[in-house]
């Protein structure tokens, strides 16, 4: 007679709860990881902006759920840095289009850079099937992540947040 043994499979709850609790370390880490200039709000434009190169000003207060002066200063704090850009549209001159700056994009690459060392220490201690199988969960997390996202963003084109 042979003996299974039985392992309930993971609930969707219990999931989230770990991911929350994963996602709160890599808060931990990444904030050691940091030397960062810019604040919280900051550093989600720029990731908006190297992912929509040119936005307008209206379009990138959408994203961050925001209202256009305070965008707009933030925006003024990031290109007094010189991290971010600002061109008129060839289209309308009165409407202004925002870029990462050479500057910005270096300091991304290095953000980036300082995060993955950190969380390479973490994931050097971790078993070789433990690693493989985080991969494959992160993967599949960010497809259905993706698939999410622009279900939401054809329900509802304003609700794009970063």
């Amino acid at each position: 007679m042979t003996v299974t043994t039985f392992r309930p499979r993971p609930e969707p709850d219990e999931i989230a709860r770990v991911t929350s609790r994963a996602a709160e370390f890599l808060e931990v880490l990444w904030g050691r990881a940091s030397s960062s200039p810019t604040s919280a709000s900051q550093l989600r434009v720029l990731l908006i902006l190297e992912h929509h190169e040119g936005i307008n000003l209206r379009t990138l207060a959408d994203s961050l759920a925001s209202t256009p002066p305070s965008t707009s200063r933030l925006c003024d704090r990031l290109q007094a840095a010189g991290f971010v850009e600002r061109t008129d549209s060839p289209a309308d001159r009165r409407e202004v289009r925002l870029h990462l700056s050479r500057r910005g994009r270096a300091f991304l690459a290095d953000l980036r850079a300082r995060r993955e060392a950190a969380l390479q220490a973490v994931l050097d201690q971790m078993p070789v099937a433990g690693r493989m199988s985080l991969l494959q969960g992160l993967e599949a997390f960010c497809e259905a992540a993706s698939v999410q996202m622009q279900d939401d963003e054809v329900r509802d084109p304003g609700s794009r947040t970063a």
